[in-house]
């Protein structure tokens, strides 16, 4: 089958089976273009509480599909490639921050959306790249433990200097990889161009840059600025999605390994056998206990109580 007949597929399935599919603004064009939602990981948080359907399809990774449950429980929640994680997600235990806690009871601990249901649930409240700075600053808490991203936490303890923020060694192993070296040598390679850069990246990366921000930050400053030309210190496929919807402007990657394996696992068959195999048993579902929904949910919801 051609990629277009796929998607007429895909298309008249999620009409008859009153299904909706939500994808990271990170997957392929092919999948972005049959989804009903597209954006970074707060937006499809709360597109996945209010649409309207019996099924959602998430093409991402784990931790997205497991918010989308939690956010919807009673619809059914499938993970378009089931082998999709997160390696920040696992990073740290449930158990590990539970022994900081009772060391600290008074810190309030604020967990980066990139992370898994278990450890959301001894967590205060989520955040996203978007939301971090806006809602550890409406928080009431003088004292914070921010997880498992130390340079986002960087980025908001910046933002952020009246509070005690507490950082733990953890991160992007993409974002976080990418060196001054590599900023410097793009720069040097295309000197006209502005460089924007995501707060996963090292503290000193996002030093140099000329605007610092979620996917979602970097995809509307660069449609929105009157200058032509850019680097693009995410995802690579941020660079490729915004040269689509901007072809009179001129974008490079910063780096060659700014690329998640993870995100790039799905496929538009996936989303395809995903949607034919909801109901024979084929397609990878997510399933949660009611209890882990609902103490990882109190964690979810303040997110979006704080960040609305």
């Amino acid at each position: 089958m051609r990629i277009s007949e796929i998607q007429d597929e895909i298309i008249k399935l999620k009409k008859e089976t009153n299904t909706v599919i939500l994808a990271h603004s990170y997957q392929a064009r092919e999948i972005l273009e049959i989804a009903d939602f597209t954006g970074d990981s707060y937006k499809l948080s709360v597109d996945a509480k209010s649409a309207e359907a019996d099924n959602l399809i998430f093409c991402g990774v784990h931790f997205m599909a497991e918010t989308a449950k939690i956010l919807s429980p009673q619809k059914r929640v499938f993970l378009a490639n089931r082998r999709a994680g997160c390696p920040m997600a696992e990073q740290m235990s449930a158990e590990m921050i539970k022994k900081l806690r009772d060391k600290e009871p008074d810190r309030a601990v604020v967990a980066y959306i990139n992370t898994t249901a278990q450890l959301k649930s001894v967590c205060d409240v989520c955040v996203t790249s978007s939301s971090a700075v806006k809602i550890v600053k409406a928080m009431d808490s003088k004292r914070i433990l921010f997880i498992p991203d130390c340079n986002l936490g960087a980025f908001v303890k910046k933002q952020v200097p009246d509070k005690d923020i507490m950082l733990l060694d953890g991160g992007c192993p993409a974002h976080s990889s990418i060196t001054v070296e590599e900023a410097e040598c793009a720069r040097k390679a295309y000197p006209d161009a502005l460089l924007l850069v995501h707060p996963e990246c090292r503290p000193e990366v996002s030093a140099m840059a000329d605007y610092v921000g979620s996917t979602s930050g970097i995809m509307s400053f660069a449609k929105n600025s009157d200058s032509r030309e850019f680097i693009i210190g995410t995802e690579n496929s941020i660079a490729e999605h915004l040269q689509y919807e901007c072809p009179d402007k001129i974008f490079h990657p910063m780096s060659k390994n700014l690329v998640c394996a993870d995100m790039k696992l799905t496929t538009l068959p996936d989303v395809y056998s995903t949607i034919k195999g909801m109901d024979d048993g084929s397609a990878f579902e997510i399933k949660m206990s009611g209890e882990l929904i609902e103490s990882a949910g109190r964690c979810i919801n303040e997110m979006i109580r704080l960040g609305g």
